[in-house]
């Protein structure tokens, strides 16, 4: 009887069981045969049972090999899009549009800034802890090698949007496409660990976040008076505009193998301290920018329900951003805040003028505001938000929310 116990990484033989001559061998640097004589020692190895022997194979090839991608995780993750969903991809490039000086991080488990745009965990931290995964680490991460690449990767990049002319002013970001050429990058190095079959699957059953939208307002269209894009659509047309690019990028994503993504629509964009300070003399949420949510939003779901029947399945999934924000934002009180409106970290009205940095007005509990900065939720209404895309629902996730994705997908 001959047992032989393999790589999988390599498919080279490691080890070689026979009853016949009780011969082991092992072809990892040095080819080394020991051959046993003894007449007992031969009769204790006969007697050994396949279990046994393959289970001290198993244990042999992960020793043998450890630096090999082995063990694959649950379920990869993926992210792409902007600010809202970076996790620090924009230290490593020469932007303006950075996370990367106190205070952001200082509620982060190092205390130290991320690169997020957060004063802790972001949207994809948190949906990672709630689904028991490891955080995704930024695709430019030099950490990003090996066994991490199994985790999946976060390609979002802070202000970018579905045009690649949104965000032109903070230099070199990682515009939409680009992060989709990476994301095929991606599956050429994992494919490398794990065999072109093995990445496709890995892509196929993973899940994907996308978060874009907002800045194509914020940072275009409504950037400056007259902007390009303003002269060039009225906003009804414009949100058309958007929405029929933006279904070219779902599309190349799903040609790239992702089957199941969760893509949000805007917040209230009109609501954020940002726009308060630049817009409202009242505190109320600006008119305009609120319009332009309510023409993007449900034209983003009929867009999905639309990509989703022309594949025949359910593909894509909506996260109403705007309605899990605007719960809070029209009653913080009601979810613990005492504000909506002033942001923890900033200056002028609302502490809604330029960045957050060293100098800003900081609050001294996080927990109790909305917003951390004229742009971006704090922890804890990331926390309210992932709570409804987990278990949300019709309202806040259609066709289901992502624990009826998860439940769904573990029995297939």
């Amino acid at each position: 009887m001959n047992l032989v116990c393999k790589d999988k990484s390599t498919s080279q033989a490691l080890y070689i069981y026979s009853s016949s001559n009780c011969l082991m061998k092992t072809t990892t640097q040095q080819t080394k045969n020991h051959i046993f004589t003894n007449n007992s020692l031969h009769s204790c190895f006969v007697a050994m049972t396949n279990v046994l022997v393959f289970v001290f194979c198993a244990i042999i090839s992960l020793v043998v090999a450890p630096d090999s991608v082995s063990a694959q995780p649950t379920r990869a993750f993926f992210v792409f899009g902007d600010s809202l969903v970076d996790s620090g991809n924009n230290d490593f490039l020469a932007t303006t549009a950075r996370a990367d000086a106190p205070p952001y991080g200082i509620d982060f488990p190092s205390h130290r800034p991320t690169g997020r745009f957060s004063n802790g965990l972001n949207i994809p931290d948190l949906i990672s802890l709630e689904l028991g995964l490891e955080p995704t680490l930024p695709y430019l991460s030099p950490l990003l090698v090996g066994e991490k690449l199994l985790v999946g990767a976060n390609f979002a990049s802070a202000g970018i949007g579905i045009l690649n002319d949104t965000g032109i002013q903070f230099l070199n970001i990682i515009h939409i496409y680009k992060q989709l050429k990476l994301f095929h990058e991606y599956q050429l190095r994992l494919s490398a660990h794990i065999g072109a079959e093995g990445t496709r699957n890995l892509v196929n059953r993973a899940l994907v976040l996308i978060t874009l939208g907002g800045n194509d307002f914020v940072n275009n269209y409504y950037l400056v008076p007259y902007s390009a894009r303003s002269r060039q659509f009225s906003l009804p047309d414009y949100v058309r505009y958007l929405i029929s690019e933006y279904r070219k990028v779902l599309r190349r994503l799903y040609d790239l193998g992702t089957r199941r993504v969760l893509v949000t629509g805007t917040g209230p964009m009109g609501c954020v301290p940002a726009e308060l300070a630049m817009r409202s003399r009242t505190g109320d949420c600006d008119v305009e920018l609120q319009r332009a949510a309510a023409l993007f939003n449900p034209q983003l779901v009929q867009m999905l329900n639309g990509l989703n029947q022309e594949l025949g399945s359910e593909v894509f999934i909506a996260a109403n951003a705007y309605r899990m924000h605007m719960d809070f934002v029209s009653n913080p009180r009601a979810y613990g805040f005492v504000t909506s409106k002033i942001a923890c970290c900033g200056q002028g009205p609302y502490n809604g003028i330029g960045l957050c940095t060293p100098a800003s007005n900081l609050c001294p509990n996080r927990d109790l505001y909305a917003f951390w900065d004229p742009f971006h939720p704090s922890e804890r209404a990331s926390r309210i938000i992932v709570q409804q895309i987990l278990r949300g629902t019709t309202e806040y996730m259609h066709p289901m929310n992502l624990t009826t994705i998860m439940e769904l997908d573990s029995r297939t």
